[in-house]
């Protein structure tokens, strides 16, 4: 059974679902590879195999938002489905705003393996807080970093698909890190 933190599971439901969906998605082998190497839980269609869900000893399967943290619930992670999507569309819009040489730049980064995972997400975070400050303000700023976030791991890894798994793992580390409040509240709503 795949076991991960509720709240870094969250982060990479959104991500994985993210990319799935995003247009102009030129590895989704490999993305698809990330289930089956345990980085990401097996999601059947929107929803978690029966036996990643726990059985409680009141007879109820777990599944929903305890203290901000998600437990498996086949109905959060249709809303996190819905959530990516709509950040998908706003990614495709955003794509090109972002220039060549800041992706170029954190693929430089991502491919240096003396850099910390720290220091890598650090470099992320820096980029998309750059890109950011560069955006029209008519959007709000978490949201704005986030898919800014996802778009430039798309971006990454369709310029060097083989870093797909440093960059997937680096960008849900930023996302928990920075953002995750922010979606919680998206699920709230």
């Amino acid at each position: 059974m795949f076991k991960i933190n509720g709240s870094v599971r969250m982060e990479h439901v959104l991500l994985y679902t993210f990319l799935e969906v995003s247009s102009d998605c030129n590895f989704r082998e490999q993305l698809h590879s990330l289930q089956s190497q345990g980085i990401v839980p097996f999601l059947k269609g929107s929803y978690c195999y029966d036996d990643e869900v726990e059985l409680q000893t009141d007879g109820n399967r777990s599944g929903h938002l305890q203290n901000g943290e998600l437990v498996h619930d086949p109905e959060v992670n249709e809303i996190l489905r819905i959530i990516a999507t709509q950040l998908a569309e706003i990614g495709d819009q955003l794509d090109k705003e972002i220039k060549p040489r800041a992706v170029n730049d954190l693929v430089q980064h991502f491919l240096n393996e003396n850099l910390s995972g720290e220091e890598i997400t650090r470099y992320m975070s820096e980029a998309v807080e750059g890109l950011a400050r560069a955006l029209p303000s008519d959007m709000e700023q978490e949201k704005a970093m986030l898919v800014l976030a996802m778009v430039l791991t798309k971006k990454i890894a369709n310029t060097m698909p083989s870093l797909l798994q440093r960059v997937f793992s680096t960008t849900v580390n930023y996302i928990s890190q920075q953002l995750h409040n922010y979606i919680v509240r998206m699920l709230r709503d």
